[in-house]
């Protein structure tokens, strides 16, 4: 009769406490959290996810170990897919492009305004502020959890033709551009001829001369010996810039403990911080030692003058006025506003 007295009473204290289940526990945690990323290290996009998992790992002395899938593989290289199986738990974690994700979420489409930020100073701006804010609520309405910023960079063009100084260099030209409406009426609107392609597509037709340039970060320029695709002329005009986000899918950070979401959180911001200075080396030292490198190459490096650049500010203004619409106004504005009153 005392074992059955003692059995009501534990089964008592056990409907009191969940019928002793508990939170998440780290016995409960999965051997391996996939990563997703389009590109893998040495890259800085690369760098985000190794720097992340790593920080994750020695933090919860092994408690959450990840593992990272760079080309994108855990979806057969298609990137326009990553947010959506982001969302369904084909992948656990991602270093995500806020073009890739703005099929999604079309607000990710205001880093991709032509020529709204002239300076890393505005980037951070955006991404540190207020505007950072807001679009990480507007990710986590749409089915995942933002933790951090970081950086792929602005998107240089480069050609195999003529230097380009102006918007009349770019008339006819064959260049080669990320599946992204906003950036086929960018180039369109400067008199180019945008063809959308994969990048293992781009790659042979730079090389026979069947596409004429590409825009991209410069960090990729020596990566990819761009020089070898018949890339002789640089320009740069930082018409956008790509940043990056570090987000968890929402079951998986549901399935940790708090402690080990806060230091995933934290290793996140910490990851962030060093990606950054990584995609910015050699672009923000006075001498620019990443520019020099690439005219090594042999290659004619442009930098445009303050009035050569509002040449193409004033031929893309319509894309401006037309995707700040399909945006939003309300934040566009608000993105404007940062960046006046960013510090110079």
């Amino acid at each position: 009769m005392k074992f059955r007295h003692s059995l009501l009473a534990l089964a008592a204290v056990a409907t009191a406490f969940g019928s002793f289940s508990v939170p998440a526990t780290a016995q409960n945690y999965k051997a391996e959290y996939k990563l997703s990323l389009v590109l893998g290290p040495p890259t800085p996009w690369g760098m985000a996810g190794k720097i992340w998992a790593d920080l994750v790992k020695e933090r919860t002395q092994g408690r959450i170990n990840i593992k990272l899938y760079p080309g994108v593989s855990l979806i057969q290289g298609d990137q326009t897919r990553e947010f959506s199986a982001l969302r369904q738990g084909v992948i656990d974690l991602a270093v995500g492009s806020t073009i890739n994700w703005s099929p999604q979420v079309k607000e990710l489409n205001l880093f991709s305004l032509p020529f709204l930020m002239p300076d890393y100073a505005a980037v951070d701006a955006l991404t540190q502020g207020e505007v950072g804010k807001d679009l990480f609520a507007r990710l986590e309405k749409a089915g995942v959890l933002p933790l951090a910023w970081g950086e792929n960079g602005y998107r240089e063009v480069t050609n195999s033709k003529r230097p380009i100084k102006s918007p009349e260099d770019l008339k006819g030209m064959k260049l080669r551009v990320v599946g992204s409406p906003l950036f086929a009426d960018t180039f369109t609107a400067l008199g180019a001829n945008p063809t959308q392609m994969s990048w293992a597509d781009a790659q042979p037709a730079l090389a026979s001369g069947a596409v004429d340039g590409q825009e991209n970060p410069l960090f990729m320029f020596p990566v990819l010996k761009l020089h070898n695709m018949g890339q002789k002329f640089v320009t740069t005009w930082g018409y956008m810039a790509d940043p990056l986000v570090f987000v968890v899918n929402k079951e998986i950070w549901e399935s940790w403990t708090p402690a080990d979401r806060d230091i995933v959180r934290k290793a996140a911001l910490d990851a962030g911080k060093q990606e950054i200075a990584l995609a910015r080396k050699g672009l923000v030292e006075a001498d620019k030692p990443l520019l020099k490198d690439i005219a090594g190459m042999g290659v004619t490096v442009t930098q445009l003058s303050a009035a050569e650049r509002d040449a193409f500010v004033k031929a893309t203004r319509p894309v401006y006025t037309k995707w700040k619409a399909q945006i939003g106004s309300g934040l566009v504005d608000k993105a404007e506003k940062a960046i006046a009153a960013r510090p110079k």
